[in-house]
């Protein structure tokens, strides 16, 4: 879509610090982070959200789920831990229409949810 910024990132006519690209997703560092890592992880598809797939994007989807594993063990954060976010819809306040997770990690969270 031309005027998302994911798909801009993913494309490469925005710059990122990208750190990890398969055929599902791609990820980047997060250019207002809330924790000292935070990894975006976006669908190569523009979709808006979860909510846009159905049974038959079971691969896909898990092949997201597969690249979020691969990068917190790339990026060092399976011993101590990492969150993975999903926001969904006006009231989870998802800024980008676009089918995307967050990675946190590089400290203690706690048990709020970011």
């Amino acid at each position: 879509m031309d005027n998302c910024i994911f798909c801009k990132i993913i494309d490469g006519r925005i710059p990122s610090v990208k750190v990890y690209e398969d055929e599902f997703c791609t990820a980047f560092k997060d250019i207002n982070p809330q924790m000292p890592v935070h990894i975006v992880v976006a669908s190569k598809r523009h979709v808006p959200s979860v909510l846009g797939f159905g049974a038959e994007d079971k691969e896909f989807l898990g092949g997201i789920q597969l690249a979020i594993a691969k990068i917190a063990s790339q990026e060092g954060l399976v011993e101590n831990g990492f969150r993975v976010i999903n926001n969904c819809g006006a009231d989870a306040h998802q800024s980008v229409p676009h089918l995307h997770y967050h990675i946190l990690a590089g400290g203690d969270m706690g048990e709020r949810i970011v």
